[in-house]
């Protein structure tokens, strides 16, 4: 494709050599480019032919399009320098050598004085072009146009940053300074179009200018969404849906490098959001240091998870379990070490801290109720149903009715165990800390093997003499319900037995 244009011929004297980019030929004048293009002047004092009419150029930063600018701007043409066009232009400057040396005011100077006062004063403004950049490398790491655009965004981050903490401390009523969840940015969702390699070294220079570390929770959020949206990781089905091999790469790459940045402070991200990137990374196949990671930072917020969180699919097509049981179970094991204060491999930090007494009841909640939902699988067999049950801590179960509620749903999901096997199922339950109403209710129920129905009934049978007796022991199932063990948590007692109602009646 030949490109002629009127301003090309503006001084009426034929053109003296073509070049070539790309499929575009442009005819242009010799002197006005060598005066101000040393590479081009380089090549024509080079060429062994003494009148060189013709060059072809290869691999352009921004193709013809730059290089016409390039030309007009050696051509005294006007143009309009803007933020969609100054990286390309200072790129093809770069390329073509336009630099003082060859002309005064020659267009890398001019392109650095527009980027100086002009496009890297605002957030946007560096984005737009840091985005550019990233389709004009190496070229733009080596005009320090890359680098220059991160300092950018990270000194005006740091300091809006600074003064948006600053304007919060000042409006406390209390005159104290309140410790609040990181506020999402207006401009955090410009960073999102940036190439993980890129996002990522920002967000490290924006903690090198002081940026707070727990601050990016709502940043990497944003980010995650939208890099990693379209993965099947909700379904409660196993079958993995195809993806393309490059495709699943890049997600990897960035999932593990998101992992990689997330604040090491406790609860600067959410369970939901932790468990979002759970979900992707044993579907992408991260690497195992990922996952565990995750678990981690997913154990150490337990008390704060839903059950929705822990139903964790299977993606494996060796007809295991529907859910990730192996999951949950190393998730409940780094709840459990980080609960007695044994180990944890946030410790060198001193960021994470052990969680709370009155999150283990919730724990304990949570865990049986996963249990019960878990039960229904015929695949899950009895050593990982006990194996899970005996991770509920002790302490947080006031009475056995949920773990009951759970057993009796395996029980009927699996009516072909044997009575050993059932034996097992029910040594995870302490018959003494079943309720009056739970007691009843095993007493009847044909599906717990002899052995259990029979220490149900002494059991509540001793709880009637010591009632006779006008006496309440510790251990009595009867001092759960008169003392209260948890006094800002609902008694789960009433709502366990009418569940379990509406499923023995089904």
């Amino acid at each position: 494709m030949k490109r002629t244009s009127e301003w090309a011929f503006s001084h009426e004297i034929p053109s003296d050599v073509t070049v070539q980019v790309g499929e575009v030929s442009f005819s242009l004048h010799k002197l006005p480019l060598v005066s101000k293009c040393g590479y081009l002047g380089k090549l024509v004092s080079e060429s062994s032919d003494d009148d060189v009419s013709f060059i072809e150029l290869y691999d352009v930063p921004g193709g013809a399009e730059a290089f016409e600018l390039a030309t007009k701007f050696c051509y005294g043409v006007n143009f309009e320098i803007s933020v969609e066009n100054i990286a390309m232009l200072r790129c093809v400057a770069e390329y073509l050598e336009m630099t003082e040396e060859y002309s005064v005011g020659n267009l890398v100077a001019r392109a650095d004085s527009y980027l100086n006062e002009v496009a890297l004063t605002t957030i946007s403004g560096a984005v737009s072009i840091l985005h550019v950049s990233e389709r004009l490398l190496p070229i733009a790491e080596k005009a320090k146009l890359v680098s220059r655009c991160i300092d950018a965004i990270a000194f005006i981050a740091s300091k809006e940053s600074q003064f948006c903490s600053s304007m919060r401390s000042d409006i406390n009523t209390d005159g104290m300074v309140s410790h609040q969840r990181p506020v999402v940015h207006w401009w955090a969702e410009d960073l999102t179009v940036l190439r993980i390699d890129i996002f990522q070294r920002v967000l490290i220079a924006m903690m090198a200018r002081g940026f707070k570390q727990y601050a990016l929770g709502p940043i990497i959020m944003l980010y995650a969404q939208k890099s990693l949206r379209g993965l099947e990781i909700f379904g409660k089905g196993r079958k993995k849906i195809e993806v393309e091999a490059q495709e699943e790469h890049e997600k990897r790459v960035v999932l593990e490098t998101l992992v990689s940045l997330l604040p090491r402070e406790k609860n600067a991200m959410s369970v939901s959001f932790l468990t979002m990137l759970l979900r992707a990374a044993i579907y992408l196949e991260t690497t195992v240091a990922c996952r565990l990671d995750l678990e981690k930072r997913m154990a150490m917020q337990l008390g704060q998870a839903v059950l929705d969180d822990l139903l964790i699919p299977s993606y494996s097509f060796a007809g295991d379990t529907l859910f990730d049981v192996d999951t949950v179970q190393r998730i409940m094991m780094n709840y459990l070490q980080s609960e007695t204060g044994s180990h944890s491999s946030y410790n060198a930090d001193d960021e994470y801290f052990s969680p709370l007494q009155s999150d283990i009841y919730r724990v304990g909640k949570l865990m049986e109720n996963y249990l019960a939902e878990i039960a229904t699988d015929r695949n899950l067999s009895v050593s990982k149903f006990i194996t899970l049950a005996e991770l509920i801590p002790e302490q947080s179960r006031p009475n056995e009715d949920g773990m009951y509620r759970a057993i009796d749903i395996y029980l009927k999901a699996h009516p072909i165990l044997s009575d050993m096997e059932k034996k097992k199922v029910c040594s995870v339950m302490d018959c003494q800390k079943l309720s009056r109403e739970a007691c009843a209710h095993a007493a009847q129920n044909d599906r717990l093997p002899v052995q259990t129905v029979v220490q149900v009934l002494y059991y509540e049978q001793q709880r009637l003499r010591d009632s006779m007796d006008g006496g309440v022991r510790w251990d009595s199932p009867n001092f759960c319900d008169k003392v209260n063990l948890h006094p800002n948590e609902p008694n789960p007692v009433s709502n366990e037995l009418s569940i379990l109602r509406r499923e023995t009646k089904t």
